[in-house]
Protein backbone atom coordinates (compact mmCIF):
# COMPACT_ATOMS: atom_id res chain seq x y z
CA UNK A 1 0.00 0.00 0.00
CA UNK A 2 1.46 3.50 -0.58
CA UNK A 3 2.25 5.32 2.34
CA UNK A 4 0.23 8.58 3.10
CA UNK A 5 3.59 9.77 5.14
CA UNK A 6 4.00 13.18 5.69
CA UNK A 7 7.30 14.52 3.54
CA UNK A 8 9.61 17.28 4.79
CA UNK A 9 11.88 19.41 3.07
CA UNK A 10 14.69 20.44 4.93
CA UNK A 11 14.83 23.76 6.36
CA UNK A 12 16.33 26.65 4.54
CA UNK A 13 17.00 23.75 1.50
CA UNK A 14 16.76 26.35 -2.01
CA UNK A 15 18.09 25.09 -5.65
CA UNK A 16 21.94 27.61 -6.34
CA UNK A 17 20.87 29.43 -10.01
CA UNK A 18 23.29 28.20 -11.87
CA UNK A 19 22.26 30.07 -15.32
CA UNK A 20 19.30 32.37 -15.89
CA UNK A 21 17.53 34.02 -18.81
CA UNK A 22 14.59 35.66 -19.63
CA UNK A 23 13.50 31.86 -21.12
CA UNK A 24 14.95 29.39 -18.69
CA UNK A 25 16.34 28.95 -15.40
CA UNK A 26 19.15 25.61 -14.94
CA UNK A 27 19.33 25.26 -11.22
CA UNK A 28 21.71 22.72 -9.06
CA UNK A 29 19.42 21.18 -6.45
CA UNK A 30 20.02 20.28 -3.39
CA UNK A 31 19.64 16.41 -2.16
CA UNK A 32 16.26 16.37 0.91
CA UNK A 33 14.37 18.79 -1.65
CA UNK A 34 11.30 18.02 -3.20
CA UNK A 35 10.42 19.14 -6.79
CA UNK A 36 6.97 19.42 -7.41
CA UNK A 37 3.81 20.64 -5.15
CA UNK A 38 1.92 18.47 -2.99
CA UNK A 39 -0.24 17.92 -0.43
CA UNK A 40 2.16 15.04 1.45
CA UNK A 41 4.91 17.28 1.81
CA UNK A 42 5.83 20.22 4.02
CA UNK A 43 8.18 22.80 3.13
CA UNK A 44 8.70 24.97 -0.08
CA UNK A 45 9.46 22.96 -3.02
CA UNK A 46 11.19 23.55 -6.17
CA UNK A 47 8.20 24.49 -8.01
CA UNK A 48 6.95 26.53 -5.18
CA UNK A 49 10.91 28.05 -4.71
CA UNK A 50 10.74 29.14 -8.88
CA UNK A 51 6.66 30.44 -8.45
CA UNK A 52 7.78 33.05 -5.69
CA UNK A 53 11.31 33.75 -5.05
CA UNK A 54 11.72 34.41 -9.15
CA UNK A 55 7.74 35.30 -10.10
CA UNK A 56 8.67 33.54 -13.11
CA UNK A 57 4.59 33.50 -13.41
CA UNK A 58 1.88 36.12 -13.30
CA UNK A 59 -1.00 33.38 -13.89
CA UNK A 60 -3.47 32.15 -11.71
CA UNK A 61 -2.97 28.59 -10.19
CA UNK A 62 -7.06 27.89 -11.17
CA UNK A 63 -8.24 27.50 -14.20
CA UNK A 64 -9.50 30.42 -16.39
CA UNK A 65 -11.22 30.52 -19.89
CA UNK A 66 -9.03 33.17 -20.59
CA UNK A 67 -5.97 30.65 -20.61
CA UNK A 68 -4.22 29.09 -23.73
CA UNK A 69 -3.58 25.23 -23.15
CA UNK A 70 0.44 26.29 -22.61
CA UNK A 71 -0.53 28.75 -20.19
CA UNK A 72 -2.46 26.40 -18.33
CA UNK A 73 0.10 23.48 -18.14
CA UNK A 74 2.50 26.31 -17.13
CA UNK A 75 0.29 27.66 -14.66
CA UNK A 76 -0.02 24.22 -12.91
CA UNK A 77 3.29 23.25 -13.31
CA UNK A 78 4.70 26.24 -11.80
CA UNK A 79 7.84 25.86 -14.83
CA UNK A 80 8.88 22.62 -13.61
CA UNK A 81 10.11 21.09 -16.93
CA UNK A 82 11.04 17.67 -15.44
CA UNK A 83 12.34 16.28 -11.80
CA UNK A 84 14.61 14.61 -9.56
CA UNK A 85 13.73 12.48 -6.21
CA UNK A 86 14.38 14.34 -3.43
CA UNK A 87 17.19 12.21 -2.28
CA UNK A 88 19.30 13.28 -5.52
CA UNK A 89 21.07 16.26 -6.07
CA UNK A 90 22.03 17.98 -9.37
CA UNK A 91 21.41 19.97 -12.57
CA UNK A 92 17.74 20.89 -13.63
CA UNK A 93 16.55 23.08 -16.31
CA UNK A 94 12.70 25.32 -15.17
CA UNK A 95 10.92 27.02 -17.71
CA UNK A 96 9.98 30.79 -17.25
CA UNK A 97 7.43 30.78 -19.91
CA UNK A 98 4.98 29.02 -21.25
CA UNK A 99 6.65 28.41 -24.87
CA UNK A 100 9.92 27.38 -23.40
CA UNK A 101 7.83 24.48 -20.85
CA UNK A 102 6.14 23.13 -23.89
CA UNK A 103 9.39 22.96 -25.97
CA UNK A 104 11.75 21.78 -23.16
CA UNK A 105 8.99 19.28 -22.16
CA UNK A 106 9.05 18.27 -25.65
CA UNK A 107 12.40 17.57 -25.84
CA UNK A 108 12.56 15.27 -22.96
CA UNK A 109 9.73 12.94 -24.09
CA UNK A 110 11.36 12.87 -27.36
CA UNK A 111 14.56 11.97 -25.62
CA UNK A 112 16.27 14.70 -27.54
CA UNK A 113 18.15 15.47 -24.00
CA UNK A 114 21.75 14.58 -23.09
CA UNK A 115 21.90 13.48 -19.05
CA UNK A 116 24.77 12.12 -17.20
CA UNK A 117 24.83 11.38 -13.70
CA UNK A 118 27.35 9.82 -11.13
CA UNK A 119 27.25 7.19 -8.25
CA UNK A 120 28.93 5.57 -5.81
CA UNK A 121 27.97 1.66 -6.21
CA UNK A 122 29.06 -1.71 -4.13
CA UNK A 123 30.87 -3.82 -5.82
CA UNK A 124 32.80 -3.82 -9.01
CA UNK A 125 30.28 -3.33 -12.46
CA UNK A 126 31.19 -5.82 -15.37
CA UNK A 127 31.65 -5.28 -17.94
CA UNK A 128 32.77 -1.79 -17.11
CA UNK A 129 30.86 0.25 -20.11
CA UNK A 130 27.77 -0.70 -21.98
CA UNK A 131 24.02 -0.69 -21.68
CA UNK A 132 21.16 -1.96 -19.82
CA UNK A 133 17.20 -1.82 -21.06
CA UNK A 134 15.01 -3.25 -18.63
CA UNK A 135 11.19 -3.11 -17.77
CA UNK A 136 9.98 -1.58 -14.65
CA UNK A 137 7.18 -1.49 -12.77
CA UNK A 138 5.80 -0.42 -9.09
CA UNK A 139 6.10 -3.06 -6.24
CA UNK A 140 2.69 -4.65 -5.44
CA UNK A 141 3.95 -4.56 -2.11
CA UNK A 142 5.41 -1.46 -1.37
CA UNK A 143 3.52 1.16 -4.01
CA UNK A 144 6.52 3.72 -3.55
CA UNK A 145 9.50 1.07 -4.69
CA UNK A 146 9.64 0.12 -8.04
CA UNK A 147 11.34 -3.12 -9.46
CA UNK A 148 11.67 -4.87 -12.78
CA UNK A 149 9.66 -7.21 -13.70
CA UNK A 150 7.52 -8.21 -16.93
CA UNK A 151 4.85 -5.64 -17.73
CA UNK A 152 6.92 -2.87 -16.94
CA UNK A 153 7.51 0.30 -18.93
CA UNK A 154 11.15 -0.12 -20.78
CA UNK A 155 13.88 1.31 -19.64
CA UNK A 156 17.51 1.85 -21.24
CA UNK A 157 20.46 3.31 -19.15
CA UNK A 158 24.40 3.31 -20.90
CA UNK A 159 27.14 3.29 -18.52
CA UNK A 160 30.31 3.83 -17.86
CA UNK A 161 33.20 2.60 -14.58
CA UNK A 162 35.32 5.53 -14.10
CA UNK A 163 36.60 4.26 -10.79
CA UNK A 164 37.38 1.38 -8.46
CA UNK A 165 38.05 0.88 -4.66
CA UNK A 166 38.69 -1.33 -2.72
CA UNK A 167 37.73 -1.30 1.21
CA UNK A 168 40.11 -2.20 4.54
CA UNK A 169 36.61 -2.82 5.93
CA UNK A 170 35.44 -6.36 6.14
CA UNK A 171 32.04 -5.53 5.65
CA UNK A 172 33.18 -4.30 2.07
CA UNK A 173 34.95 -6.78 0.85
CA UNK A 174 33.72 -6.46 -2.63
CA UNK A 175 34.69 -2.73 -2.83
CA UNK A 176 32.99 0.48 -4.84
CA UNK A 177 32.62 1.76 -8.08
CA UNK A 178 32.18 4.94 -9.52
CA UNK A 179 29.84 4.85 -12.34
CA UNK A 180 28.46 7.53 -15.17
CA UNK A 181 25.19 6.84 -16.10
CA UNK A 182 23.33 8.18 -18.88
CA UNK A 183 19.56 7.19 -18.82
CA UNK A 184 17.40 7.41 -22.52
CA UNK A 185 14.40 7.15 -20.87
CA UNK A 186 13.47 8.83 -17.18
CA UNK A 187 11.29 6.68 -15.21
CA UNK A 188 11.10 7.03 -11.51
CA UNK A 189 14.10 5.68 -9.43
CA UNK A 190 15.19 4.35 -12.80
CA UNK A 191 18.70 4.35 -11.81
CA UNK A 192 18.34 3.20 -8.40
CA UNK A 193 16.39 0.08 -9.38
CA UNK A 194 18.53 -0.68 -11.96
CA UNK A 195 21.51 -0.90 -10.01
CA UNK A 196 20.04 -2.93 -7.46
CA UNK A 197 19.10 -5.14 -10.56
CA UNK A 198 22.56 -5.41 -11.27
CA UNK A 199 23.40 -6.70 -7.77
CA UNK A 200 25.18 -3.04 -7.49
CA UNK A 201 23.18 -1.14 -5.36
CA UNK A 202 23.86 2.50 -4.72
CA UNK A 203 26.01 3.68 -1.44
CA UNK A 204 23.10 4.83 1.34
CA UNK A 205 20.26 4.16 -0.61
CA UNK A 206 17.62 4.34 1.54
CA UNK A 207 14.90 2.82 -0.28
CA UNK A 208 16.61 -0.03 -2.16
CA UNK A 209 19.64 -1.11 0.33
CA UNK A 210 18.96 -3.71 2.95
CA UNK A 211 18.97 -2.49 6.52
CA UNK A 212 22.29 -3.43 8.01
CA UNK A 213 24.39 -2.34 5.13
CA UNK A 214 22.18 1.01 5.05
CA UNK A 215 23.25 1.45 8.61
CA UNK A 216 26.81 0.87 7.82
CA UNK A 217 26.73 3.04 4.70
CA UNK A 218 25.42 5.95 6.91
CA UNK A 219 28.26 5.93 9.10
CA UNK A 220 30.57 7.37 6.31
CA UNK A 221 27.94 8.45 3.66
CA UNK A 222 24.99 10.52 4.84
CA UNK A 223 22.85 10.44 1.89
CA UNK A 224 22.04 8.79 -1.66
CA UNK A 225 25.44 8.96 -3.72
CA UNK A 226 23.52 9.87 -6.57
CA UNK A 227 24.35 13.35 -8.74
CA UNK A 228 22.80 14.48 -11.60
CA UNK A 229 25.67 15.98 -12.90
CA UNK A 230 25.27 17.11 -16.39
CA UNK A 231 22.56 18.47 -18.94
CA UNK A 232 22.68 19.39 -22.02
CA UNK A 233 19.21 20.51 -24.56
CA UNK A 234 18.22 22.98 -26.94
CA UNK A 235 17.69 26.02 -25.99
CA UNK A 236 13.91 27.15 -26.72
CA UNK A 237 14.71 30.77 -27.44
CA UNK A 238 17.72 30.43 -30.39
CA UNK A 239 17.89 26.70 -31.08
CA UNK A 240 21.74 26.15 -29.79
CA UNK A 241 22.68 23.35 -27.75
CA UNK A 242 23.54 23.90 -24.70
CA UNK A 243 25.00 22.09 -21.43
CA UNK A 244 25.22 22.33 -17.96
CA UNK A 245 27.45 20.77 -15.27
CA UNK A 246 28.04 21.04 -11.39
CA UNK A 247 30.13 19.09 -9.19
CA UNK A 248 29.36 17.39 -6.43
CA UNK A 249 28.04 18.63 -3.41
CA UNK A 250 30.31 19.07 -0.59
CA UNK A 251 28.91 15.90 1.31
CA UNK A 252 29.50 13.73 -1.50
CA UNK A 253 32.99 14.58 -1.87
CA UNK A 254 33.88 13.92 1.35
CA UNK A 255 32.02 10.40 1.45
CA UNK A 256 33.92 9.51 -1.87
CA UNK A 257 37.29 11.18 -0.44
CA UNK A 258 36.95 8.45 2.20
CA UNK A 259 36.56 5.64 -0.28
CA UNK A 260 39.79 7.51 -2.20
Amino acid sequence: MASNKLITNKVGLEPRVVFEDEVVVVVDKPAGLVVNRAESVEGVTVQEWMERKLQVTSYKLEVSKQQTEEELLFAKRGGVVHRLDKETSGVMVLARTPAALVELMRQFRERETKKEYVALVHGKLSPKAGFVSVPMRRTTRDRTKFGVGLGGRMTRTDYQVVGEYTSTNSKYSDGFCLVELMPKTGRTHQLRVLLKHLQHPIVADDKYLGGKRLREDNKWCRRLFLHARKLGFIHPKDGKWVEYEVGLPEELEEAWGRIR
